[in-house]
């Protein structure tokens, strides 16, 4: 048995008596009460092949079984293969859950009959899990909050079943039997829905970031059963209820919701307090009415008649393979919140928008990290990292041209930060695209901004250069596509502005003959001006814009408007 931990934000000591754990926390929607929580998740291993088959993982639309091996329909005398790659990925799960990783870890068969279960039994781990003993800090309402992980263990997913109402049938999917899955149980640990939910939600950010599973609840890649139970504060724990197949953490919290108010009032009911026991059952939820409805009591509960595996040995891991895969974990979710909010000073709100950016949509198979075409990552946080750190920077030569620099010059993250999530997701947004169709390279965007800062283009042509690129997508870099298409700004004695002798324009100050031109062209404008209707050379200012395409700067336009008029009226 190895364990590997990361420095814990905070710690608790592991007590039997779980409800002592934790202190009770006052309610004012149950005053009085305590409501104790367990969590068991199940998430789809995000895994090229299944976990003991060859047959590859689908994705959701693919034909009907068209991913599937004999193995998987239960074929007499198929047996099973053990997939290392769904191994990696839950030691690399366990290692993030601060669990001890077993080095001896077994397979078991539990014996049930149902439709979507062709073998009528699923292998799991139950006797000798892959890990056990974790820990996960969750944050809730600005507070940190442990929550002990029991046990770790890999066991198969079945098959999907649809049932048809009108011809009162079931369909049977068999793509998905077999997919690997990790079953995450908890200690109950947990006191309100609001912290069930944010559990499910670390857990979440926390899978995605290993690359172990996308996580998504809406697809069924991730599933949850929590089990409730209501006290009166300072009495032992009530009897719990198990809720079944939750699928989202909305509807996660309203099941905990309508079940806590339905134990109470069953308890409440009861004449001899001292007596008053809720049924222990298994329990579903409706979505549509938001409440929960029994589907078997204790005494209904099937037996599964577990025993070990015949075809699957003992699983032994080595203490170099367990230590390899610790020493290349990926950063995690609480430590690229510390260093962003420590290195760039992110807010907590900023924060949260990156790592919702990369929320599951980027998680590769077999734990692969996400990389564009040069081999570098392409999450959006290391995307924000990339910009901030100066690639492709920009500078202005003393004869105001400008120029790629050798060495990277750091931007500002809040500007960074502002043009990620308004102006580069808002235009994405507008394509009916996500950050994931991004084409825009991180070194093309941070140029943009150091055109912007050096008043190399203007505010309005660089939303123009932003649209074209990201409906053009090119090698170039942002200058050469600036001056390509003539977007480089019209400054006063700027030496890097184009010339356009056939327009007209003065090579040596383009800006000072564009306003000479809007004046003579709006007379009445200027002797309103000299009247004293100064907001009247907005309209001046407005020709120079539209006369420039948007590459003057507004405030030399005024300027040098200004003067020309003050020179004409002097004379």
């Amino acid at each position: 048995m190895l364990r590997f931990c990361r420095p814990r934000v905070c710690s608790l000591p592991l007590r039997r008596r779980f409800h002592n754990v934790r202190e009770h926390i006052h309610d004012e929607r149950w005053p009085g009460w305590q409501v104790i929580i367990g969590i068991e998740t199940h998430a789809q291993i995000k895994s090229r092949q299944k976990l003991f088959s060859y047959a590859l993982n689908t994705d959701l639309g693919k034909p009907p079984n068209t991913h599937v091996t004999v193995f998987d329909a239960a074929f007499p005398g198929t047996l099973p293969k053990l997939n290392n790659k769904c191994v990696d990925l839950a030691i690399r799960t366990a290692l993030a859950l601060q669990c001890n990783v077993q080095t001896r870890s077994s397979f078991d068969r539990k014996h049930y009959f149902y439709s979507d279960l062709p073998s009528g039994y699923q292998i799991t781990q139950h006797y000798a899990p892959i890990a056990l003993n974790g820990q996960l800090d969750v944050t809730s309402s600005n507070s940190i909050f442990p929550v002990r992980i029991k046990q770790l263990q890999l066991e198969q997913d079945t098959a999907k079943s649809t049932f048809h109402a009108r011809t009162k049938t079931a369909q049977i999917d068999l793509n998905r039997t077999g997919v690997g899955l990790m079953e995450i149980v908890t200690e109950p640990d947990i006191r309100s829905p609001e912290e069930a939910g944010a559990y499910v939600r670390s857990l979440q950010a926390l899978l995605r970031a290993v690359g172990a599973s996308d996580g998504n609840m809406e697809q069924g890649s991730l599933r949850c059963d929590v089990n409730v139970s209501v006290n009166r504060v300072g009495q032992p724990p009530g009897t719990r209820c198990e809720i079944k197949n939750l699928n989202s953490v909305r509807f996660m919290m309203a099941a905990i919701i309508y079940e806590i108010h339905r134990q109470k009032a069953i308890l409440e009911l009861t004449p001899d307090p001292a007596t008053a026991t809720v049924p222990q059952e298994t329990r579903g939820f409706d979505e549509n009415t938001f409440e929960t409805f029994r589907l078997r009591s204790k005494e209904d509960a099937p037996d599964y008649r577990y025993m070990p595996d015949p075809n699957l040995g003992v699983l032994v891991l080595s203490e170099e393979r367990i230590s390899n895969i610790f020493l290349n974990l990926p950063e995690l979710p609480d430590e690229t919140r510390a260093r962003l909010k420590e290195q760039h000073g992110l807010s907590d709100h900023d924060i949260e928008v990156l790592q919702n950016i990369d929320s599951g949509h980027g998680v590769r198979f077999d734990g692969e990290e996400p990389r564009d075409e040069e081999g570098i990552s392409n999450g959006a946080i290391a995307y924000f990292d990339q910009v901030c750190a100066g690639v492709g920077s920009l500078t202005q030569r003393t004869d105001g041209t400008p120029t790629e620099v050798t060495a990277p010059k750091a931007r500002d993250p809040k500007v960074v930060m502002n043009w990620m999530t308004h102006e580069l997701l808002g235009k994405l947004a507008a394509r009916k695209e996500s950050f994931k169709d991004n084409k825009l390279s991180a070194a093309q965007l941070g140029q943009l901004l150091d055109l912007i800062e050096n008043k190399i283009i203007t505010r309005s042509s660089s939303k123009l250069l932003l649209r074209h690129m990201l409906e053009n997508p090119t090698l170039k870099s942002t200058l050469q596509v600036a001056q390509d298409l003539k977007l480089i700004a019209l400054s006063h004695g700027s030496a890097h502005a184009p010339s356009n002798t056939e327009a007209g324009y003065s090579e040596q100050d383009p800006l000072e003959h564009l306003c000479e031109q809007a004046v003579a062209a709006l007379p009445a404008e200027v002797e309103s001006y000299c009247r004293g209707n100064v907001n009247v050379i907005n309209r001046i200012v407005g020709r120079v814009m539209k006369d420039s395409r948007g590459r003057a700067d507004a405030q030399n336009a005024r300027n040098i408007i200004e003067r020309l008029i003050t020179k004409a009226t002097q004379r």
